[in-house]
């Protein structure tokens, strides 16, 4: 399973802890890497090659400390690794007699060290292809546990979009985003359409809202009525990204066109940077959109109510949620206890069914409004937190789409010896019900999906509906 992206947010606050031990002499399998992993002393230095002790101290930190690492059967990963290892020999042409999978017996040490023996074998065979070799296979290990705030994080490159708010990309933004399609495909539905055009390439190339994308370099955005990964490519993140073409629709005038649009800088608005923006409607709604559960973002949404409120009577809030990719649960608690006390905002839960409460925070001021929030495939992690809080505690109405799924629980960090970074949740997330919600997601109270003759005609319609149930 591809590790989606959506939540990178909330999973990068919570990579800061270090697997410490240090690397077994070579053929012995480490006892010490499953209860060794501890919080860093200090920050990573440069990151230094992957090998094969890397890989053992990182299986043996997923076995000893992921959720359900006691129960989990170990032969799944090591074979998800040893999958790895022959592709990638079969893509550079380097093919090997020997290269076939030992057997495992269930023994996760002796399968270790069955699994270390063929894997030294192999690459002392290719000794050019070693590093490579390391990072595909440890980069399978951890897919293999299937989780979606997984994740080995390793050769971190910087996207350009840090640069004085100036945006890095094709410039515009569509109804289903990459990490959605990579991840979750189910939650996203046909046809793919722009909802946006930020500026950059697809501004000078005259793309509008509500532009049907027929195909992304030549394949279908979607297969089967499913999200393909070819939807990546609308998304490009770091310099060297190549131009995308795509076959585009324009149904208010039948025009069909190609245009290849090349990424790259371009100004943003400034207000599209806030990861808090609001405004008054109607004269008595506060409308407040919320970009990410980041650090001190609930006061924040708070203080913006507040002074919405100042020198008014308002009826309601809404709170726009759609797009968020979460960030810290913490966030997502206290913002919920802005609508409600004494409850329970969800569960962080063991394998074994042991669970870790988290209750509302009542020393935060009840705002005392009706709420009304706004949900798409984009609200994932800590945004699903917070929906689900909302819509079982009935402290509020959802409106919009299904959320994404993406919340198999709060990410541990743990810093492996070669200075690269393994995170994956030590509980599993259940809402306030006690019910799963990774890979499900929160349904909204009212389905009112975005169309293209929605975006086209700048129309949006989930607002609309929220305006409507607080009117009332």
């Amino acid at each position: 399973m591809t590790i989606i992206r959506i939540a990178a947010a909330g999973l990068a606050l919570l990579l800061a802890a270090a697997c410490t031990a240090p690397a077994p002499p070579r053929g012995e399998v480490s006892t010490a890497a499953s209860t060794a992993c501890a919080r860093p002393v200090r920050p990573p230095e440069a990151e230094t090659p992957t090998t094969i002790d890397v890989i053992e101290q990182a299986y043996f930190c997923i076995l000893g400390n992921y959720y359900s690492g006691a129960t989990l059967d170990a032969r799944s990963l090591l074979t998800a690794g040893f999958v790895a290892l022959t592709q990638e020999l079969n893509r550079d042409g380097r093919d090997l007699p020997g290269a076939t999978m030992p057997a495992l017996t269930g023994d996760r040490k002796a399968d270790w060290a069955a699994f270390e023996t063929a894997y030294r074998k192999i690459t002392d065979q290719v000794p050019g292809l070693r590093d490579k070799l390391a990072i595909v296979t440890l980069e399978a290990i951890v897919a293999g546990l299937g989780d979606n705030h997984a994740r080995w994080a390793h050769d971190v490159k910087r996207p350009l979009d840090y640069y004085d708010g100036d945006g890095y990309g094709l410039g515009l933004a569509a109804n289903v985003n990459g990490p959605q399609a990579d991840g979750d495909p189910g939650v996203t539905l046909p046809p793919l359409f722009v909802t946006t055009v930020q500026g950059g390439a697809a501004q000078a190339a005259g793309l509008r809202p509500g532009d049907l994308i027929e195909s992304i370099n030549g394949s279908a955005p979607f297969i089967d009525g499913q999200a393909s990964p070819a939807i990546n490519a609308l998304y490009p993140q770091y310099p060297e990204a190549r131009p995308v073409q795509l076959r585009l629709l324009r149904q208010s005038t039948g025009r069909r066109w190609t245009v290849t649009l090349k990424p790259g800088l371009y100004p943003r608005d400034p207000a599209a940077l806030q990861a808090v923006q609001s405004k008054l409607l109607d004269d008595d709604i506060a409308y407040v959109r919320m970009t990410g559960f980041a650090p001190d973002s609930a006061n924040r949404v708070l203080r913006a109510i507040t002074r919405l409120r100042t020198g008014r009577t308002l009826t309601g809030v809404m709170l726009d949620l759609r797009g968020n990719g979460g960030g810290s649960p913490t966030e997502a608690t206290r913002l919920v206890s802005a609508f409600a006390h004494g409850k329970v905002t969800a569960y962080q839960c063991t394998v074994d069914g042991k669970c870790q409460i988290s209750r509302t925070d009542d020393t935060v001021e009840l705002v005392g409004l009706p709420l009304v929030v706004l949900t798409d495939a984009g609200c994932a992690s800590a945004c699903e937190h917070f929906s689900s809080a909302v819509k079982d505690l009935r402290i509020g109405q959802l409106v919009g789409t299904r959320t994404a799924g993406v919340i198999s629980g709060p990410a541990q960090g743990y810093l492996l010896s070669n200075n690269t970074t393994l995170g994956f949740p030590t509980r599993h997330h259940l809402g306030p019900n006690r019910e799963v919600i990774d890979r499900i997601g929160v349904p909204p109270d009212h389905y009112v999906p975005l169309t293209p003759k929605d975006a086209a005609a700048g129309h949006d319609p989930a607002l609309a509906k929220a305006l409507a149930l607080l009117h009332k």
